[in-house]
């Protein structure tokens, strides 16, 4: 007998795999970053942006692990929301949710701009209107692309970045032996309070990757897809990004990239100018149309991933329940979709770049940090039922060094993106207290670990049953007849130790009520097995089992002592115990249920974890995760 886990209605269907992340991730960081801001990051910290660049990839990596550890634990659409609604509670994810939302839709609109600014080159003198409203035909075309069908989306992810990287791989190859080392030189001019601002503005850059955790709900295997294809996007984008600033810095002069006697001081399309140096009018067309191509998967990957924040929101009672229903025909989130493509065409049409992108740049930076307090807050807690397939390395330093330097960026930021952030921070936690706090009571991981920390009483945490199913989903797993005959068998925790006799007494009162069969008739029938031969098969584990009279009867008991139950002859106590109970039709699934039990209790650290589990609930959920075969 085999049972599916029941499908959530408004779940996700599971269809993304890790060339989709890798260029969901990739598509979402190569765009303004290297297009636009080379020649405004020239102008600030001179060639040492170059370095500036290496750094801003290197101190993304705190928050790249931590997300990756979250996504892998909690593969639920949403991402960076989730994840710290889980982990500190519904206000700081309330703010976590809208400003992830508001970021990611900022940063996608500044992209939708980007199309229309760099069709001048191809176009000039085309006028301002013109290029808002190409940008927002662009986005009705990728919110429709969204809603139509999320593969659809990724496949065309996939063709768009394998151009992109494949021009920019023209550009740096050909460009190299055209390095004049004379560019270089005076590369620390500006000295490290210049390269370290610059680092902060650049960082942006780098913030689309963790764009993969927000669509974790519909990447296939997320504990090995995501984290795979998050760290593959970071080192080739890296890679792009710091050779592409190498190769720009070093064959143009440096009025071309920054001139204080020009009009226009800053040169907003570096990578064309530079490719016109070594390969013509054609380059300048060429690099034209990659950063086209570049702000195109930004925008696309941006509607995909910004839509599901409000619609992970509004399944946990923070925004209104119509933001989480899906398309019956595409099972797409259109509300959400139709929400942040209305709120970037608003944006588009009364946009002010500069401080849009640093209000965008800060509240990613927030949300980085939050990531990373995330992970701490969650291995702190112990909670038995987190169960990341990726860990981050070097835990918790690599989650501390990363808030520290996020703090330092954020107020590398500047006032205006302060305040702004301040006040949005303000409307958020009014929403809160209108909306949400009335509507939602459940516990978060940072609440667990505070009543642990005070009370030795054990409670159940709802985010543990929550955990437990996100587990079981996340690795395909389709109950069997012994996941049912666990997820509703009766449960031992014995306080202290006792005799097997004494043990069986108990059992003997647990099962009878749902076996309908005399107490002592049970209890006999323990007592007459265990004299027969020994059911302890190893040092602290038995597997009493005992056929009894009727048809269709199969029940299952979990026992746990932790100061050991004394069976007869062992010199061991016995700590551990399943036992089994059956009619005589039922003997081909009593040696099916015996081998599921050898297989649970042979997984690594298994009777660690079992003596450590939180009450009776924990005790089960150790066997529901368990890594064995089904029987289906």
């Amino acid at each position: 007998m085999a049972a599916d886990l029941g499908r959530n209605p408004t779940a996700l269907a599971r269809r993304l795999g890790f060339w989709d992340v890798f260029c969901i991730a990739s598509g979402a960081m190569i765009s303004s970053g290297l297009f636009l801001l080379p020649g405004l990051a020239f102008a600030k910290a001179g060639p040492a942006m170059i370095l500036a660049y290496a750094l801003a990839a290197v101190m993304v990596i705190p928050a790249a692990m931590s997300k990756a550890e979250l996504a892998s634990a909690m593969p639920q659409s949403g991402g960076t929301y989730f994840f710290i609604e889980r982990s500190m509670g519904a206000l700081p994810g309330t703010l976590a949710g809208l400003a992830n939302w508001l970021s990611i839709a900022l940063k996608s609109a500044f992209a939708l701009v980007g199309i229309g600014a760099f069709a001048q080159l191809i176009r000039p003198g085309t006028d301002v209107w013109i290029i808002k409203a190409i940008a927002i035909g662009c986005c009705v075309f990728f919110a429709a692309l969204n809603i139509f069908s999320v593969k659809h989306t990724g496949r065309m992810q996939i063709v768009l970045v394998a151009i992109l990287l494949a021009i920019l791989g023209v550009f740096i190859v050909l460009g190299m032996p055209h390095v004049q080392h004379k560019s270089l030189e005076n590369f620390m001019g500006k000295g490290p309070g210049a390269l370290f601002a610059t680092v902060g503005l650049v960082f942006v850059s780098f913030g689309g990757l963790t764009k993969a955790a927000s669509i974790a709900g519909e990447v296939r295997h997320p504990g090995r897809n995501l984290p795979a294809a998050m760290f593959a996007a970071l080192l080739v984008v890296s890679l792009v990004y710091v050779a592409g600033a190498f190769v720009t810095v070093g064959v143009l002069q440096q009025t071309d990239l920054f001139n204080p006697a020009a009009a226009n001081p800053v040169n907003y399309t570096p990578l064309c100018t530079a490719a016109g140096k070594f390969l013509g009018p054609g380059g300048v067309v060429l690099l034209a149309a990659a950063a086209i191509l570049a702000f195109v998967t930004t925008a696309n990957s941006g509607i995909l991933t910004a839509s599901r924040s409000p619609m992970a929101m509004s399944r946990d009672g923070l925004l209104p329940e119509g933001f989480q229903r899906l398309s019956r025909r595409f099972q797409t989130p259109h509300v959400s979709i139709l929400l942040t493509a209305a709120f970037m065409i608003a944006i588009l049409s009364v946009l002010t770049i500069e401080n849009l992108v640093k209000v965008a740049s800060t509240m990613k930076l927030l949300l980085f940090l939050l990531s990373n307090l995330a992970v701490v807050i969650m291995r702190g807690s112990k909670i038995q039922n987190y169960r990341p397939v990726f860990r981050s390395p070097f835990f918790p330093w690599v989650q501390i060094a990363g808030i520290v330097a996020y703090l330092f960026l954020i107020f590398e930021m500047g006032r205006v993106p302060l305040l702004t952030t301040g006040a949005f921070a303000v409307a958020g936690i009014l929403w809160y207290f209108i909306y949400v706090r009335p509507r939602t009571s459940r516990e978060s991981a940072f609440v667990y670990m505070v009543r642990k920390a005070l009370s030795k009483e054990m409670r159940r945490s709802n985010l543990e049953d929550e955990l437990r199913e996100i587990a079981l989903e996340r690795d395909e797993v389709i109950r069997d007849r012994f996941d049912h005959l666990i997820h509703n068998c009766e449960i031992l925790d014995l306080p202290s130790a006792m005799t097997a006799e004494e043990m069986f007494q108990q059992a003997a009162r647990a099962l009878t009520p749902r076996l309908g069969i005399d107490e002592d008739k049970l209890l006999e029938a323990f007592k007459a097995r265990e004299a027969t031969s020994s059911t302890v098969i190893q040092p602290g584990l038995a597997i009493p089992h005992i056929v009894v009279e009727g048809k269709g009867l199969f029940d299952v008991l979990l026992v746990r002592c932790k100061d050991g139950v004394r069976f007869p002859s062992v010199d061991e106590p016995v700590r551990t115990a399943f036992i089994l109970v059956g009619s005589p039709d039922e003997r081909n699934y009593h040696l099916r249920a015996l081998m599921a039990i050898a297989h649970i209790v042979q997984e690594r650290d298994f009777l660690p974890r079992w003596l450590k589990a939180p009450g009776g609930e924990g005790l089960r959920d150790l066997v529901l995760l368990s890594e064995r075969s089904r029987d289906v």
